[in-house]
């Protein structure tokens, strides 16, 4: 007896050593996300299904809201990776950053907005916004500058044609049009599917389809951060392609199911919505290649809405290696 309960407590040792090992092999990663956004459901996936951890990542992932705290957090050394909007970046940079923050892997492709009406209209035309009051986004970031940018594609001036309210934090803006304020709201998912649910809204156009491929929302980092971990900064590249792959090839149901754990009061039936009209207009980047075209097209938008501070090119804030890589593995 004595013979087995010295092998049973030798056996445990070795299960806690062996478990300490593959604690201790893990790299930790902090990665700020501006928000908790089931438009961000791909790292989601990667977290819930074990894919960071199979690369031998630890992902630390804090929400800070606002691009401009993200961007606090990456340059004063508190996160490692932000996932934000690459207009942040450019901000950065034109303020001369001896490290600036580099876009390496995006996560969405679109913008994650939706027009959300007070009023039902079954044949809703952009030019019923004239007149009208417009509850939108802050002012310089990129869901108000994709929305001004459309308003002008369709020819309503946002500063003349309709009362623009943008002085509002995003956490208030839906509270804010459920208390009465606004004829338009610009919403992301869920909380523009739960406002029809309620039968507190109505939505009559996407944002993302009207505005085409930019790179809305992308993991960056400090430039030195990436030349000193660039074999952490690979897994993170490559777990990240494979919850894209996974979102790509799987139907919203199941996403929604996966991703639940990170968004514990919204109901299933509107996460799977949400991921549903979010695949349904591709605004999940498919792969983590941040391309070129689409970086002109953010700059396009930014200066149209008088925000884009310097014409930076693509190639000085933009890493293409880690995603090529995984691309060619």
């Amino acid at each position: 007896m004595k013979r087995v309960m010295k092998l049973l407590a030798v056996a445990l040792m070795l299960l806690v050593f062996v478990g300490c090992s593959s604690d201790e092999a893990l790299t930790t990663i902090r990665v700020a996300e501006v928000t908790r956004s089931i438009f961000y459901a791909p790292q989601y996936v990667a977290l819930e299904l074990g894919y960071f951890e199979d690369e031998g990542l630890e992902v630390e992932l804090q929400t800070i809201a606002g691009g401009d705290k993200v961007m606090i957090a990456l340059l004063s050394n508190n996160s490692d990776i932000g996932l934000v909007g690459s207009e942040t970046s450019i901000y950065v940079a034109a303020q001369g950053a001896e490290d600036p923050i580099i876009n390496f892997a995006q996560l969405t492709q679109t913008d994650g907005t939706f027009l959300v009406a007070r009023a039902e209209n079954d044949h809703f035309s952009f030019s019923d916004l004239a007149g009208e009051t417009f509850l939108g986004q802050r002012k310089g970031g990129m869901p108000q500058m994709v929305g001004e940018y459309v308003l002008k594609e369709h020819g309503i001036d946002p500063e003349t044609d309709l009362e623009l309210i943008q002085n509002i934090d995003f956490a208030n803006i839906a509270s804010s049009f459920l208390a009465g304020t606004g004829d338009y709201v610009q919403l992301f998912e869920p909380t523009a599917s739960q406002f029809v649910k309620d039968g507190n809204g109505h939505i009559v156009a996407s944002f993302g389809e009207e505005s085409g491929n930019v790179p809305y929302t992308v993991f960056m980092a400090k430039e030195s951060f990436l030349a000193e971990h660039e074999d952490a900064v690979l897994k993170f590249t490559r777990a990240i392609y494979r919850a894209q792959q996974f979102v790509e090839s799987n139907e919203p149901e199941a996403i929604a199911e996966i991703v639940q754990p990170f968004f514990v009061e919204t109901d299933g039936e509107l996460l799977t919505s949400a991921v549903a009209r979010y695949k349904a207009q591709g605004s999940y980047a498919n792969n983590p290649l941040l391309e070129q075209a689409s970086w002109e097209q953010l700059k396009t938008i930014m200066s149209k809405a008088g925000e884009l501070p310097a014409d930076i090119d693509y190639e000085e804030l933009v890493n293409r290696q880690f995603a090529e890589q995984v691309l060619d593995e």
